[in-house]
């Protein structure tokens, strides 16, 4: 084996697909692009990590509230646009041609052009790793969207698109107690 840079290990693990994130701070809607996302649980909760240096990120303090929307690959260029500008002199809803949905859960908006949206609550900030933790409190997907495939970031710039399902389900539930999996 050779070795790696180590502030490129990341670039190894990086986990789950781009999301982008949706606030409303009272006066206007932003959105942000995240790629460090985790699962935390099957409440659900999940993590992600941003922090003051996002626009957003005085939002999710303040309200304590936000929508995870998973683009699909047919989205990239918008994904990545979102993520390379700042919401304080840029409507992001308007410059990238997104459809802003009133969520009936938080104020933050759903974007209609995802293939996925999840009402969230923050109900911790761990300050000292940069990580906002959000109880999902509705969730919709949209079975009729042609495109499925999700993207995720290498981290050096670079997305792998996520492909063919592998169906072990069987396999895996036959091993996991009942009621731990939902």
């Amino acid at each position: 084996m050779n070795p790696l840079v180590i502030n490129k290990a990341f670039t190894l693990i990086e986990p789950g697909p781009v999301i982008l994130v949706t606030t409303n701070d009272g006066n206007k809607n932003n959105i942000m692009t995240i790629s460090w996302t985790m699962v935390l649980d099957f409440k659900p909760t999940f993590a992600i990590t941003t922090g003051e240096w996002n626009y957003s990120f005085a939002a999710l303090r303040e309200t304590k509230q936000c929508v995870i929307s998973i683009p699909t690959v047919d989205l990239i260029d918008k994904v990545v646009g979102i993520g390379t500008c700042s919401g304080i002199d840029t409507d992001k809803f308007a410059k990238f041609k997104l459809t802003a949905v009133t969520g009936k859960k938080v104020k933050a908006p759903l974007i209609k052009e995802c293939l996925a949206n999840i009402e969230c609550n923050v109900i911790d900030i761990v300050e000292k790793h940069n990580i906002v933790v959000l109880e999902a409190v509705a969730a919709y997907f949209d079975p009729l969207r042609k495109e499925q495939r999700t993207l995720h970031a290498v981290g050096d710039g670079t997305f792998i698109v996520s492909g063919r399902k592998l169906d072990r389900k069987k396999m895996m539930l036959a091993k996991i107690p009942k009621g731990l999996y939902p």
